[in-house]
């Protein structure tokens, strides 16, 4: 299987979805009069930047080792993560200060607009699609174990999310009357504190790893025990881990007889090596370090 043909098929068909979904909510918000659908609308249009994002980025941290970049271009995909939560961060920001202000309007006495049924639809169809393609998305993300992919379904849900919260706002001010068309812009109010949350999720994920973050315990726990599984080998410390993208750094030192010839501490330490990288896939990047006991 062609890693980047299958992540690019992945983002494909979600930015096809998501193209169909914003031109749909900018119509039904527009003609529909809802403050909600139109920030949906910008939610759906901000998914299908960051698929062209993904695109982008995974096509470049598919390339090769070359002589300036020694540890490959995986970082690359952590990049576009980390650009999709900056993305949502600003749509967020956007989504919450027009709701917020309509709402300061409608308590000041202005009178707002109940929306339209055809934002009522737009809200389900997006439910049922985003939720759909999320699915297929993440499904995909593990078997690829990719962090843009994923990052990228996520993004779907929250649409998938905040549609539920859109439609329940618009159904509320269609159907209990004019006092309630308050409901709409606090549903894009709703929407935009969801947003907020996953962006941050993604920035605090994303810039981690670019700031060299170790990987999380369970993970190191497991490299240590699979270390000292080798016969001969000691006390594994002083372990150094990160994330390149899709793939692991793992940098340990190791305890052995210091009567043994250099030929098999070499081959000791090899196999080590080799033990890893079967556990975490060919990409990883291991280094060992071996010491006399």
């Amino acid at each position: 299987m062609n890693r980047n043909k299958e992540i690019y098929k992945v983002t494909i068909i979600g930015g096809a979805v998501n193209v169909i979904l914003l031109l749909f909510k900018f119509v039904a918000g527009i003609l529909g009069n809802s403050a909600a659908m139109i920030a949906d609308a910008v939610h759906s249009l901000s998914d299908f930047v960051t698929d062209i994002i993904v695109i982008l980025f995974v096509r470049i941290s598919g390339k090769p080792k070359d002589k300036s970049h020694d540890y490959g271009h995986g970082k690359y995909e952590t990049l576009a993560m980390t650009i999709i939560g900056l993305a949502l961060l600003v749509v967020a920001v956007g989504i919450l200060y027009n709701g917020v202000m309509k709402i300061v309007s409608w308590a000041n006495g202005q009178q707002l607009a109940a929306p339209g049924t055809l934002a009522l639809w737009a809200a389900l169809l997006s439910i049922v699609l985003k939720e759909a393609v999320y699915h297929f998305s993440i499904v995909k993300a593990r078997q690829l174990n990719s962090p843009a992919v994923k990052a990228n379904a996520w993004h779907h849900r929250s649409d998938a999310l905040s549609s539920i919260g859109t439609f329940i706002g618009i159904g509320g001010a269609i159907f209990l009357g004019q006092r309630w068309t308050v409901l709409d812009p606090i549903a894009s109010v709703v929407v935009g504190i969801f947003i907020f949350h996953v962006s941050i999720g993604l920035l605090r994920n994303g810039i981690g790893d670019l700031m060299e973050q170790s990987l999380p315990d369970d993970v190191e726990a497991e490299i240590l025990q699979l270390a000292s599984s080798i016969e001969e080998v000691d006390e594994p410390h002083d372990l150094r881990t990160r994330r390149i993208g899709n793939h692991y750094a793992i940098e340990l030192h190791i305890l052995m007889d210091g009567e043994l010839s250099l030929r098999e501490a070499h081959d000791k330490a090899s196999e080590v090596e080799s033990l890893l990288t079967q556990r975490y896939g060919e990409g990883t990047h291991v280094v060992v370090h071996v010491e006399p006991k």
